[in-house]
């Protein structure tokens, strides 16, 4: 294959449509290979807007905004970032062979739409998953749980992400609650959530799946093959991540049965690129949850744990290259939070944070802090899974923000 050179006519041109933290990471790993990245999303000034060779802000759940922006911009790979998006324009530029979408179109609109993903893998792949049941109102909610969900349950927007929108019903009262807060949190407001059975699990994992052209056929040409990360532990309150570490110990019953749960669905859903399947786990059993056709926030851990992270596996995997999910040495991550409403803030302490030893610090550059918003993550990397998460979140506690 052939990697031109950016901002000429030979260049490889690769439009991310979403260009947060986990953008960021991606647009800097497709530049170390040489190419020439366009940045967009839905506010100005978004993490990856500030790293790439170009930026715009769209809405890109309006499709004609981004087929203009597609044919004005003409790249050859469009990688969704994100959930928010017109996949149905997403699948007529490629039926069109506008630009090559990653990993398909058919996938991004699959997996951003929950109720797509979960019907797939439960009923025409046959996986584990919890009981579930789509409803369209309050008392749908309540038919679903009656009909075999049963209290408690989770309730979530069929189009979200990040937690957003979703909670816990533990009684009848919180149903409305439930459906106020699902309406509002969704990505994409299509009046219908999913009601999930919650499973009494051990823990939960994220299975960082790449799918990448490392294999040579029969016919001299090269495969797509399916490797899998070191399984990622972690921590979330109300859906949405708080600490994560690599590797999550776990019995190589379980393990197995992740990776053949994994490839079963990254392989139903095509193209290249990593995924990021989540899986609940008790004892040897396992099961599927949700998967994401890109890097996954939970991830963030492997810029401390692996030689290639997952920013740097969905680049190259994207680019047709080889690549290797070899774990390095045990590490964990932990959030740091906006911890206020304002625009502009600072930060401090990342000087005692970074004193401690074998720790980092990414501060993501978002141009606005809410108080549960993430604004950056703290890593760290030790002899082992405990230790490496108590100076994570340690050095996490310490960063904090101020308005200059």
């Amino acid at each position: 294959m052939k990697i031109g050179t950016p901002l000429s006519a030979t260049a490889k041109r690769v439009m991310l449509l979403g260009s947060g933290e986990l953008g960021k990471e991606v647009i800097i790993a497709l530049q170390r290979l040489g190419v020439e990245v366009i940045a967009v999303d839905r506010y100005d000034n978004a993490p990856g807007h500030q790293v790439a060779h170009r930026a715009y802000t769209i809405n890109m759940a309006d499709g004609n905004a981004l087929l203009e922006l597609v044919k004005k911009e003409q790249p050859h790979l469009i990688v969704p970032e994100i959930e928010a998006l017109d996949t149905d324009m997403l699948a007529e530029i490629e039926k069109q062979g506008l630009a090559e979408v990653i990993p398909k179109a058919r996938a991004a609109q699959l997996t951003m739409n929950r109720e797509g993903i979960r019907c797939l893998a439960a009923e025409e792949l046959g996986l584990p998953t919890s009981k579930y049941a789509f409803a369209e109102s309050q008392e749908e909610i309540k038919q679903a749980i009656e009909n075999g969900v049963g209290y408690p349950c989770i309730v979530k927007p069929v189009m979200s992400s990040s937690g957003k929108g979703q909670s816990t019903i533990k009684n009848e009262a919180d149903i409305k609650t439930a459906w106020d807060y699902a309406k509002s949190g969704g990505r994409v407001d299509r009046g219908r959530v999913i009601v999930e059975e919650m499973i009494k699990f051990d823990y939960e994992i994220t299975l960082l799946t790449v799918r990448a052209l490392n294999g040579t056929g029969e016919n001299g040409q090269s495969e797509i093959e399916t490797h899998f990360c070191e399984p990622i532990g972690h921590i979330q309150v109300d859906g949405d991540y708080v600490e994560s570490w690599q590797p999550q110990a776990m019995s190589e019953i379980a393990k197995q049965k992740s990776q053949d749960i994994a490839k079963a669905v990254t392989s139903n859903l095509g193209g290249r690129g990593l995924f990021g399947v989540e899986l609940f786990i008790k004892g040897d059993d396992v099961w599927f949850s949700e998967v994401s056709p890109r890097p996954h926030d939970t991830g963030m851990v492997t810029m401390a744990t692996q030689y290639q992270n997952e920013f740097e596996l969905h680049a190259r995997a994207i680019l047709g290259l080889p690549v290797s999910t070899a774990l390095r040495e045990p590490g964990a991550s932990a959030v740091i939070y906006g911890q206020m409403d304002e625009k502009g803030i600072a930060f401090e302490g990342i000087e005692k944070a970074l004193a401690i030893p074998q720790t980092d610090i990414r501060l993501f550059g978002k141009p606005e802090a809410f108080k549960k918003r993430r604004m950056g993550v703290a890593l760290a990397y030790g002899n082992d899974v405990d230790d490496a998460r108590k100076r994570a979140k340690e050095a996490a506690g310490i960063v904090k923000t101020v308005v200059e």
